[in-house]
């Protein structure tokens, strides 16, 4: 992160604090779909007016720990966030831990195909044979141990510039989504990595799946049956003050 070392102002700590929120789709969508980041609705805005913070989202849908990891040491935005920091949240993993039976790589270069006939069709089959694969369980997006030590990475080259800044991080969101054939068996495995690694760094969780699995599952959700309504960004926002208000 060495890019972002040159921005570091020893006078920024006397600026208003940034809420910095490293983070996948769950952070910006809502019922309806996609938000811009200054929504007032989406969690982390209510976080930041909670605490009368800016925010900086950072973020993109299907992020994992890994993409988290590459935002952090190539977007500038997060370069200029860091040195007015109150605090850094990590608001990853919950794609990590989902069925992933074709290859995160194939998903990805699906936009690159050409001619256009020929990316509908590779889409097509892909949006097709996803749900059904997914019932198999695994392989999942990144496994436990993978997540874990890129989260440790981004840890450790922000602990570098600022030492004494706060970090939160998250356990996985819960879901009802026919894309993933409702299956979620990774989960647990990715909720006993993230607790081991918060209990040898003392970064805090707060259980994104606790939080929103009454609205998932109430039918005021997003029809998608992964992103969240109104009441599951109320009750994230909730629980994240609370860990933050502990952890300044």
């Amino acid at each position: 992160m060495s890019a972002g070392e040159s921005s570091v102002d020893p006078g920024a700590s006397t600026a208003r604090p940034v809420l910095l929120v490293i983070a996948d789709s769950l952070s910006y969508f809502g019922p309806k779909g996609g938000l811009p980041a200054d929504h007032p609705q989406i969690w982390p805005n209510l976080v930041g007016a909670e605490l009368d913070w800016d925010v900086e989202v950072v973020g993109r849908i299907g992020w994992t720990c890994r993409d988290a990891y590459w935002a952090l040491i190539g977007d500038p935005r997060v370069w200029a966030a860091v040195p007015r920091a109150g605090a850094v949240v990590f608001a990853v993993g919950g794609m990590d831990s989902l069925p992933s039976p074709l290859p995160t790589a194939l998903r990805e270069l699906i936009r690159y195909v050409r001619p256009p006939a020929l990316r509908r069709g590779v889409r097509a089959t892909y949006t097709w044979l996803q749900p059904k694969l997914s019932k198999l369980g695994r392989p999942v997006a990144l496994p436990p141990k993978v997540s874990v030590d890129y989260l440790e990475q981004s840890r450790e080259a922000l602990a570098h510039l600022r030492p004494e800044l706060p970090f939160v991080a998250v356990l996985p969101s819960v879901h009802n989504c026919d894309a993933y054939g409702r299956v979620h068996s990774g989960r647990e495995r990715a909720v006993k990595a993230l607790r081991a690694w918060s209990a040898r760094t003392s970064v805090p969780l707060v259980d994104l799946g606790e939080a929103v699995r009454d609205n998932i599952f109430s039918g005021d959700a997003n029809p998608d049956g992964i992103h969240w309504g109104w009441a599951g960004h109320t009750a994230v926002a909730n629980a994240m003050v609370k860990t933050l208000q502990e952890v300044r």
